[in-house]
């Protein structure tokens, strides 16, 4: 990540999640379904029926946030999600959540998915997509660690 810019000094990321679904509990919980951060499929291209992307905030101040997945040469975004505006009390924190419909990923490779901040670079995450012979290649694993 560049330096920040100083309209965003006082906001920090704490984690960025990729999973199926976010669902709102009781008590104001996230719960998260199907989290994950490779896409292993059979074969490729693949389509994604649901894709979530939380970024969870904390700082205080007003920001407007954008999520996009860039192909892996990082000339074609595959989605891009509507600004949103959100705020956090001094002291408090947000959870941003992105959700995206029928994604396709048309080849393997790292995808980018940019944070931005007041149409500004935040932070960068990558998403590995491969099918199976592939991601045996690469040595990637079931276990959960």
């Amino acid at each position: 990540m560049s330096s920040i810019e100083p309209t965003t000094k006082k906001l920090q990321l704490r984690y960025t999640l990729f999973c199926d679904d976010v669902r709102l509990e009781v008590g104001n919980k996230l719960s998260f379904m199907g989290v994950f951060y490779n896409v292993i499929v059979q074969q490729l291209p693949v389509s994604v029926l649901k894709l979530a992307i939380v970024n969870h905030w904390e700082g205080q101040g007003s920001y407007l946030s954008e999520v996009r997945i860039l192909t892996p040469d990082r000339q074609h975004p595959i989605v891009v999600s509507q600004p949103t505006r959100f705020e956090i009390a001094s002291g408090g924190f947000a959870d941003n959540i992105s959700f995206f419909v029928n994604v396709t990923f048309p080849t393997s490779g790292r995808y980018v998915v940019q944070t931005l901040i007041d149409s500004n670079l935040y932070d960068e995450q990558m998403m590995f997509v491969s099918d199976v012979s592939e991601a045996e290649l690469v040595g990637t694993s079931d276990a959960v660690n």
